[in-house]
């Protein structure tokens, strides 16, 4: 819970108390104004009220997206079992990683794949044909591709 004090957190519960306030208070001014006769603002009071609703929603799930990786680091993913050292992968309660059901992936680095083309020595005659038309329609930038000889 310290974690949700801090000054950065002080901020966010005060924004999210003054719009939840000036929300529902302009869904009360909207109402009044419906009531008067402006027939408009019957939407409006209806739309403000959702509006601190979802101040309200985003809150709280920011604060409990806090409290859950507040306590991520103190759990560690099940080592391997091995045939050497059978209790070392055992978990609380005896319970072993294979026991646990399958394992969930680890986050991992990027890896780069370098993409290999065709080059210069590849015999396609469609492409080749479409490179000559790429060129022509280059060449002459005022043509039609209906005016292609090819």
């Amino acid at each position: 819970m310290k974690r949700l004090w801090t000054p950065a957190w002080i901020a966010r519960h005060v924004a999210m108390v003054v719009l939840v306030t000036t929300f529902l208070g302009l869904g009360w001014w909207q109402v009044s104004r419906a009531a008067a006769g402006n027939a408009i603002s019957w939407g409006y009071a209806v739309e403000w009220p959702i509006f601190a609703g979802f101040v309200v929603f985003v809150w709280w799930r920011e604060v409990r997206h806090t409290l859950r990786t507040a306590a991520a680091p103190d759990e560690h993913p099940a080592a391997p079992r091995s045939a050497d050292h059978p209790a070392e992968s055992a978990g609380p309660g005896g319970v072993t990683a294979s026991d646990a059901g399958p394992p969930r992936p680890g986050i991992r680095r990027p890896v780069r794949v370098a993409r290999v083309g065709a080059g210069p020595g590849a015999d396609d005659a469609e492409l080749a044909a479409y490179n000559r038309y790429l060129s022509w329609l280059n060449a002459n930038p005022g043509a039609k591709p209906g005016d292609y000889p090819g």
